[in-house]
């Protein structure tokens, strides 16, 4: 069955099992695997362009084995999360504490926010009350408000804070885009809440429900665990929230949409996100990196995806992007060329 490569996302939480159980360069396993293995793999894996035919398109929809696992991620989410609240714990060295933390935050990145994004998108409240507790294990729930309601609105625009600029360093990003997209999510929501004749302090504000959650899950660890555990569980959020922001400076890098006569942006297209049809990020990611097909239609479910010629191309998966975003000059060296090139070919 083709949804079972997606089952592959199971290799994380059993290295991150090895991380929690192991001290030394173990505790280091998970960053090694999708940070250093995976990067690596994606040069000897040819790219995948394939797309599933109309009737393979309208099966494998029907096929709800692609949402039971991300229903499966929920309570792997929640436990390895617990399972944290201990074993950060035992007596480390400051390397093996980085190494907890960091994987448990490569868990926050990949399923808290990665999952949580695609259950958000859905159009049915089951999905996306999981989608919102998965983004509550990274802190995160603002997200949900900001993407669907501004960035997929105005993404490829100055007007979105997700949206990197040409030659913006991806530190300064990642501090615009966490914090601008906070401040809209609230407006966002206020502004629901007016449209609705209804006051800003309404239970069906979602980030007056967002932030009461948030506080209440950082209380209960502070009381239960103490505050060195608090203290290493927002390190882990953060370090998820981090991988967010570089994911969203890789997607959209110096891509902007054009402007009509009369001054209003031309609607989103295939070219107005970063695609990337190398398969090992694509499968581990829940195919995130057909990201050009999820903004042209973002209802649409992860595994049906395409990948469509008209989208500009990364060079390689998203894991080596992303490590190659940290160095700006590098970066800049080889986007700005691709970005350059990119726009010739849309004007011939």
């Amino acid at each position: 069955m083709k949804a079972l490569k997606y089952f592959s996302i199971l290799i994380l939480p059993i290295v991150v099992w090895i991380s929690f159980t192991n001290k030394g360069w173990l505790t280091h396993l998970p960053a090694i695997i999708f940070f250093g293995f995976v990067p690596l793999l994606e040069f000897f894996i040819k790219p995948n362009t394939s797309n599933f035919s109309i009737e393979e398109e309208q099966e494998e929809k029907e096929n709800k084995l692609y949402t039971y696992l991300l229903y499966l991620t929920l309570p792997i989410q929640i436990g390895f999360l617990i399972f944290f609240f201990y074993i950060i714990q035992e007596p480390l060295s400051n390397s093996e504490l980085a190494g907890r933390i960091f994987a448990m935050g490569i868990m926050c990145g990949v399923i808290g926010i990665n999952v949580g994004h695609e259950l958000g998108h859905r159009n049915n409240r089951f999905d996306e009350f999981i989608g919102e507790i998965l983004l509550l294990t990274s802190l995160n729930t603002h997200f949900l408000p900001y993407h669907n309601g501004g960035h997929h609105y105005n993404v490829a625009t100055p007007e979105d804070a997700a949206t990197a600029r040409k030659n913006e360093i991806l530190y300064f990003f990642w501090i615009r885009s966490h914090f601008s997209s906070y401040v809209e999510a609230w407006k966002l929501e206020n502004k629901r809440m007016r449209e609705e004749n209804r006051s800003w302090f309404h239970y069906q504000n979602r980030m007056l429900i967002y932030t009461f959650c948030n506080i209440l899950l950082l209380s209960f660890i502070f009381v239960f665990f103490g505050k060195f555990v608090l203290f290493c569980f927002i390190a882990a959020a953060v370090s998820g929230i981090i991988m967010l922001e570089t994911v969203n400076y890789i997607e959209h890098y110096g891509l902007l949409r054009n402007k009509n006569e009369f001054g209003r942006y031309e609607k989103v297209k295939r070219n107005h996100s970063w695609n990337s049809n190398h398969q090992v990020g694509q499968v581990l990611l829940f195919n995130l990196s057909r990201h050009s097909d999820h903004h042209y239609n973002g209802s649409k479910h992860y595994q049906l995806l395409k990948s469509l010629p008209e989208s500009p191309q990364m060079p390689t998966g998203y894991p080596g992007m992303m490590l190659l975003s940290l160095f700006p000059p590098l970066w800049f060296w080889v986007m700005n060329k691709r970005i350059k090139k990119f726009r010739f070919l849309e004007k011939k």
